[in-house]
């Protein structure tokens, strides 16, 4: 691209990504305060304005009003004129008329048809605006007429774009906590912990470390204390030893958080559950007639566990041979 045609889309950027970040999933406003006046006559200063008047035509849905600033943007600057600035806008349109689904397929060709266009950023930017709309509840139509909320949709784009840009950047880790806050969210533990475990291989330390271990123990407890709690403990105690495992660590390189969110309290709760899961073994196999058997559980709850409730019910049980 020529130094003089990037110099006008760095500034185009620059505007379409400030509106973007003060923006909310769904409608897409500039916040009061952020509109963009002329300085002076020069080309550049005209050129910012007529990018911005675009973008909030965009933001607003005025689609009409949109497409005739786009068109003279184009006849007002023709250096910054080409296919790739075409396929731009017409994602834009796409997008200021909420047809989410026709805009992304064009930003994504968009990103593979011109990889070196200065407009990649915020082609990117948008797909992530869109996938935020999606998880936060927006509908996708479906065959025409069935509507559905787009969570799996939301889901596509945010892992396409960490695809493409990578977990170690800023955007791709956005997109794949948000995807990780999705599933959580949506109560779907197991996907959610699968997500953070994917964000801790790359980020061990630092606050996106800590929050995917975090989110990792939260998780694998969470996946325990999910079904009804007077099945829990016909469950696979599995989940409770690795949230504990993950809770010990967290507590160990992160001890200030830890205190503030209460680790050693989370951490007394799965004891107790553990220790009631292995308790209810016992009674089963009581209840089956193989005394010794249970008694060998009774026996581990209250050594391994003595400090919870279930061992003071497995010391009772003893007591009672």
């Amino acid at each position: 691209m020529p130094e003089y045609r990037m110099r006008f889309v760095i500034l185009a950027i620059a505007v379409m990504l400030s509106s973007l970040s003060t923006a909310s999933a769904g409608t897409w406003h500039l916040e009061k305060g952020q509109d963009f006046k002329a300085v002076s006559a020069d080309g550049e200063d005209k050129f910012m304005v007529a990018v911005a008047e675009a973008k909030k035509l965009v933001n607003t849905g005025q689609t009409k009003a949109a497409h005739k600033a786009y068109d003279a943007i184009k006849k007002d600057f023709p250096e910054i004129a080409g296919p790739d600035f075409d396929l731009f806008i017409k994602a834009e349109i796409y997008y200021c008329k909420d047809q989410f689904t026709k805009a992304v397929r064009t930003y994504i060709k968009l990103l593979n048809d011109y990889p070196k266009s200065g407009f990649q950023e915020a082609a990117l930017d948008r797909q992530f605006a869109i996938a935020t709309a999606y998880l936060a509840g927006k509908k996708k139509t479906l065959l025409g007429i069935i509507k559905i909320k787009g969570y799996a949709e939301g889901i596509k784009i945010m892992e396409k774009i960490t695809d493409r840009v990578g977990l170690d950047t800023q955007l791709g880790i956005k997109a794949s906590v948000a995807v990780a806050e999705n599933y959580e969210q949506r109560k779907l533990f197991n996907e959610a912990f699968l997500k953070w475990w994917e964000i801790s291989l790359e980020w061990e330390m630092g606050p996106v470390g800590r929050d995917a271990l975090l989110g990792m123990a939260r998780n694998k407890h969470a996946v325990y204390n999910k079904p009804p709690k007077q099945n829990r403990a016909l469950y696979d105690s599995s989940c409770l030893n690795s949230a504990k495992t993950y809770y010990v660590r967290f507590k160990l390189l992160y001890p200030e958080d830890a205190k503030k969110i209460g680790v050693d309290g989370i951490l007394g709760e799965i004891d107790e559950q553990i220790a009631y899961k292995q308790l209810s073994i016992g009674r089963y196999y009581e209840k089956t007639g193989n005394k010794q058997s249970a008694n060998l559980y009774y026996d581990m709850v209250v050594n391994d566990w003595p400090d919870t409730k279930a061992a003071e019910e497995a010391k009772e049980m003893l007591a009672k041979k």
